[in-house]
């Protein structure tokens, strides 16, 4: 663990903030997704739309966190892998087990039903909870990270333009699909089309080194830039949405403009990026800067408990008012909060990096 003075300040505000970010993505799911996948309608689905069509860049931005300050890496790659593997992957084994039981707990599996999922973890996260399939992308980026820090290395400017260029153009594969069902070599024989190679969260991950690397904190565009890329991306996620709520019968139709792989969710993670990464504070060991970093440092742990406690807190609020307007914050809010305590009092018991990251 780094003390505070060796942190940057506005990246451990910006790991927070995505913490928060994809807790309240859950809570709105409760109020427009139905028990088959179908489409829950009417004036909660407006305020989930509202509320967290900016939350949708959660995901991005701690992708982006991650290639900031990995790529490229330093370490050998045994040392690497043993070092990033070692912190993820033990804890997530131990919370892919604790919610099989936590699932037995709440009477939706019986118990060789719980210990067969247990058995299931080499193969996949044993346990269908949906958050736990960002901790094997995660994996996928590490075990990437190798081999593409040779070519960043001595890669030229122009050359990584031309690869963010080629990765814009991937994002925005989507809407042409709305038009093209296939193009580019796609059909189903082939699941590897023409952009395959260049399309994925990869791609956030360089461009996060490109800004810390030639978008200088002095850069008097950082501002500007960033609001543009925030308020025009939000209105398309945000619209895109919303013109859909109407005829979509089932999720995946709604929440095209909702994809992480989408341009204009890459424009609200770039602008939110650009917005706070120079944020500077005269003391960051301040009781304010030392649990913002604290909140940081803990964010993986965080993440990882927080579908249990959200779950809690639904069950408690969900009557506390008709509308979600006030649900999804208020709901949001207490799991996030209860979430870091949890995790702040796991991180007093010995090895508790194994538990909490």
């Amino acid at each position: 663990m780094q003390k505070n003075t060796k942190r940057n300040f506005a990246l451990d505000v910006l790991r927070v903030l995505a913490c928060y970010m994809v807790i309240q993505v859950h809570t709105g799911e409760f109020y427009y997704i139905g028990p088959i996948g179908d489409v829950i309608k009417g004036e909660n689905a407006f305020w989930v739309d509202l509320y967290n069509s900016v939350c949708r860049s959660a995901v991005p931005l701690f992708v982006m966190l991650t290639g900031y300050f990995l790529l490229p890496i330093k370490d050998e790659p045994a040392q690497f892998f043993r070092k990033r593997f070692t912190r993820v992957v033990i804890p997530f084994i131990f919370w892919c087990i604790a919610y099989s039981f936590y699932q037995f707990f709440r009477g939706q599996v019986d118990f060789t039903t719980a210990c067969t999922n247990i058995l299931k973890i080499p193969v996949n996260f044993g346990t269908q909870v949906g958050h736990l399939w960002y901790v094997y992308m995660l994996m996928g980026l590490y075990l990437f990270a190798p081999i593409i820090s040779p070519w960043l290395k001595t890669a030229s400017r122009k050359s990584i333009e031309l690869y963010l260029g080629i990765w814009a153009f991937t994002l925005c594969v989507p809407y042409i699909h709305l038009l093209f069902p296939d193009i580019l070599g796609e059909c189903f024989w082939n699941g590897t089309p023409m952009l395959y190679y260049f399309s994925g969260l990869l791609g956030y991950m360089v461009l996060a080194y490109y800004l810390r690397t030639y978008a200088s904190e002095r850069k008097s565009w950082n501002l500007p830039v960033g609001i543009a890329l925030l308020v025009v991306g939000y209105f398309i996620t945000w619209y895109g949405f919303h013109e859909r709520l109407s005829t979509a019968e089932y999720v995946p139709q709604l929440e095209i403009t909702w994809g992480y792989e989408t341009i204009n969710v890459a424009m609200v993670a770039t602008g939110i990026f650009l917005l706070i990464k120079n944020i500077r504070i005269k003391s960051p060991d301040s009781s304010c800067g030392k649990l913002v970093t604290d909140i940081s440092i803990k964010s993986y742990g965080i993440y990882l408990i927080h579908i249990m406690l959200l779950n809690l807190f639904y069950d408690l609020l969900n009557n506390l008012s008709d509308s979600a307007m006030i649900k999804i914050p208020v709901i949001a809010l207490c799991t996030f909060v209860t979430s870091y305590l949890m995790i702040k009092a796991l991180s007093y018991l010995p090895k508790s990096k194994y538990i909490i990251g």
